[in-house]
């Protein structure tokens, strides 16, 4: 069977190709344009793939064409497929239909924390001898790539609940038949596609009610959002958090650099002391979700303590990118104000004592636009200064609708923070070499590449005379 990808250059696509690939297919692709990692990835499967889109790519017609979410009406590949009639799925529908069934699926949501957890659980699982299958938004550094089919019993997925398609408008987490659920949390985001928190909330009812009987869902319970959408739940609920009370608890926390320790409890009963590298309060409620539904499919306490302190993370979670003249490069993912807030203080957790400036690109399609202002200039400024990227695609929103970068500086500036804003990474690599000191920590972040900030900034700092050298932090 040959499947075609359109749009195979995408976070999910990519890997969705090689598992095709893996299982025996033929498949081919195109998109606008591939880049590291999802190029990589392609090379080494030996994945042909066309840049740009056009008719001719699917000349002769595939067997299936999978629509990548980011292409709709007008495009000439879906034009041509639906003037063909030829067969056609989204992302979620191909898993859902060639890869799921047989498995038990265990599936990771919220709004924060999916990626790190879905990698945690599936290398528990990996560690306790389960050969699981996943699919994560990340390349996961203990497997050095973001699929595997491990041929065991579980799937293991992260949970978007973003659309599908341009014609499957559902949450991906909807076609996923889970039978294990995490919640990590739940907040307003994506903007673009829902008018408000209440329109979510819907959603993740919705797929709360597909877990059957049978089945668990491991909940957040520190969170009022996520306690309302379980509450109708037909399978048994096990909560997870800091407080008094949940099934799973994260007691006696210790941070200290390069390190992070916490006692893990079952209703009362210790069942894991963890040490592991990943920083910051929020991995200890991922690492407790992960633990929750691992235990229950049989992990045992030494394999879950050792998965845990051999987890070497995610990339672009907070990711040292280098070091140079006494400057230490990290680079993140964040890019909601809670999980840049969260990321902020997990880096403060893990390099103690180093001034931290906060660089952050608005380029969702949420933090494009201004209503997170508030909530954005609140989180920047729990750090020592804050340097403000320039809206990303700020023509395509009106100026009632976009973000505001003066008044969120100026926010910031009221707080007491040093705060400043540019047009271009070569403007922010440039200002931060001229003002940043040995001990600093330079912490960047965006859900694109920041037009290559990091390495530029990392170039400059060189060119101060103190040779620059990879660090291990």
């Amino acid at each position: 069977m040959h499947f075609h990808l359109s749009g195979i250059g995408g976070a999910a696509m990519a890997p969705l190709a090689g598992m095709l690939a893996e299982r025996g297919y033929r498949v081919t692709g195109s998109d606008a344009g591939v880049y590291p990692p999802a190029s990589n990835l392609l090379e080494g499967l030996g994945i042909r793939w066309t840049s740009g889109f056009a008719e001719a790519n699917l000349d002769p017609a595939p067997d299936i064409v999978v629509i990548g979410n980011v292409l709709s009406r007008g495009n000439p590949e879906v034009e041509y497929v639906l003037d063909r009639k030829i067969p056609y799925r989204s992302l979620p529908q191909t898993l859902e239909e060639f890869f799921l069934p047989g498995h038990d699926s265990l599936v990771v949501t919220g709004t924060h924390g999916k990626t790190t957890t879905t990698s945690m659980l599936a290398w528990i699982l990996e560690v306790a001898g389960h050969r699981p299958n996943f699919l994560i938004g990340g390349i996961a550094e203990n497997f050095g790539r973001s699929f595997g089919l491990g041929g065991g019993g579980e799937f293991v997925l992260e949970g978007d609940e973003y659309d599908s398609a341009f014609f499957d408008k559902a949450p991906k987490f909807l076609h996923y038949h889970p039978d294990e659920v995490i919640i990590t949390s739940l907040e307003f985001d994506h903007a673009d596609i829902y008018s408000d928190l209440a329109a979510i909330e819907l959603q993740f009812r919705r797929m709360v009610n597909l877990v059957p009987r049978r089945g668990r869902i491991v909940a957040w319970e520190e969170s009022e959002t996520v306690r309302a959408v379980v509450q109708k739940a037909f399978c048994p609920v096990e909560t997870y958090g800091f407080s008094p009370g949940v099934d799973w608890l994260a007691g006696d926390l210790e941070f200290t650099e390069g390190e992070t320790r916490f006692r893990v409890s079952h209703r009362g009963a210790e069942v894991a002391r963890v040490r592991m590298s990943a920083a910051g309060s929020h991995n200890v409620l991922n690492a407790l979700a992960a633990i929750a539904i691992a235990r229950g499919r049989g992990a045992s306490r030494t394999a879950t303590e050792q998965a845990l302190a051999t987890y070497r993370g995610v990339l672009r979670r907070l990711e040292v990118k280098g070091e140079a003249s006494g400057v230490l490069v990290v680079d993140d993912f964040a890019h909601h104000p809670t999980a840049i807030r969260v990321t902020i203080d997990a880096a403060r957790n893990r390099w103690p004592g180093r001034r931290l400036w906060a660089v952050f690109e608005p380029r969702s399609n949420t933090m494009r636009r201004r209503v997170f202002e508030n909530d954005l200039a609140s989180s920047l400024s729990t750090a020592d200064a804050a340097v403000l990227g320039a809206v990303n695609r700020a023509s395509l929103l009106g100026d009632e609708e976009r973000l505001s970068p003066a008044r969120v500086l100026q926010s910031i500036r009221v707080a007491g923070r040093r705060a400043e804003g540019f047009d271009s990474a070569d403007e922010i690599a440039e200002f931060l070499a001229r003002e940043t000191r040995p001990g600093d920590l330079v912490l960047v972040m965006s859900n694109g590449s920041f037009d290559g900030l990091c390495g530029k900034l990392l170039g400059r700092l060189q060119e101060r005379g103190v040779p620059a050298g990879k660090t291990q932090g």
